[in-house]
């Protein structure tokens, strides 16, 4: 049991890693959500709907470069994760 968890684990560093182009391909552009919003000067509520939309929308295109990747659960989670984190500057 703890043997597969290392070998889940494993392949998941060496997918995450292996590839350079996952993180040229981190969605939605190549500035984060947070680099974004100082660059265009949002706070208040213009700052909360922009942040919501594009977390929305980092949400959904890491969904489907997880499916491309055919990824399924923890490594699917972990990378979803990471992937959304840096597309949103977290």
């Amino acid at each position: 049991m703890i043997a597969t968890a290392g070998l889940v684990a494993t392949a998941l560093l060496v997918s995450l890693t292996a590839t350079p182009s996952a993180q040229a391909q981190t969605p939605p552009a190549a500035a984060s959500c947070k680099a974004q919003a100082t660059e265009k000067k949002l706070h208040g509520a213009a700052l909360t709907s922009f942040m919501k939309k594009c977390e929305t929308d980092a949400q959904a295109a890491c969904d489907a470069s997880a499916t491309e990747r055919k990824l399924a659960g923890a490594a699917k989670t972990s990378f979803t994760k990471k992937c959304v984190g840096d597309a949103v500057g977290q």
